[in-house]
């Protein structure tokens, strides 16, 4: 890591929810060190996560940042798209709460593979992402671009308190709380940035 790079403290970050989550983490933090990347590699894990699996992670990540399990407010939702294993994905929200350790943070789900380096993604605007396959008008929010904030972290608690995720997971609740993604290019990612296959939403 450069002195610059620590003087930003820019990272990476992915969540870790369950073991489940483990091989995918090792394998995105293997291939962005690979890479040659030059930013922090953090990784938020829950409490159910085995002392086994974090020991696993712990060679791989500059920062291993336990945080609590963050439950669908909306599981029904969920459950007509068919991804009930997507209700603990508000965990991710955990990521704006980090301003005291990072600047800047690309986030990448574990299943998440870069093909090249993709360090350029720290010259965006906050907050960037790229089309959903699914519903173009709003971005995937597997990989994105953010300056953490607390206060927009609460902003989110209190959304999903009150009313919830139109897919029951961060992906609805985060493109209602940025609804104007769509009317900036720079915050728009390329679809390259993020190509998902597309079969369980059709």
């Amino acid at each position: 890591m450069t002195k610059e790079a620590a003087e930003k403290k820019e990272a990476y970050v992915t969540l870790v929810a369950t073991d489940s989550y483990v091989p995918g983490a090792l394998v995105l933090a293997h291939r962005l060190r690979d890479l040659g990347t030059v930013k922090h590699l953090a990784c938020l894990v829950t409490p159910i996560v085995s002392s086994q699996a974090r020991a696993l992670l712990v060679p791989r990540f500059h920062h291993l940042i336990s945080v609590d399990s963050m439950h669908s407010t909306t599981p029904a939702n969920l459950l007509l798209l068919g991804r009930p294993d997507l209700a603990v994905t508000l965990t991710k929200l955990h990521v704006f709460r980090l301003a005291h350790l990072f600047t800047k943070i690309v986030f990448l789900d574990a299943d998440t593979y870069p093909v090249k380096l993709i360090d350029e993604l720290f010259e965006r605007p906050s907050f960037s992402a790229a089309p959903d396959v699914g519903w173009p008008d709003c971005f995937n929010s597997g990989v994105f671009v953010v300056q953490p904030s607390d206060s927009v972290y609460a902003d989110l608690i209190q959304l999903a308190a009150e009313k919830g995720s139109f897919d029951g997971g961060d992906q609805g609740l985060l493109n209602t709380y940025f609804a104007s993604w769509p009317e900036t290019s720079a915050h728009r990612l390329p679809f390259t940035y993020n190509t998902t296959p597309s079969a369980a939403y059709r």
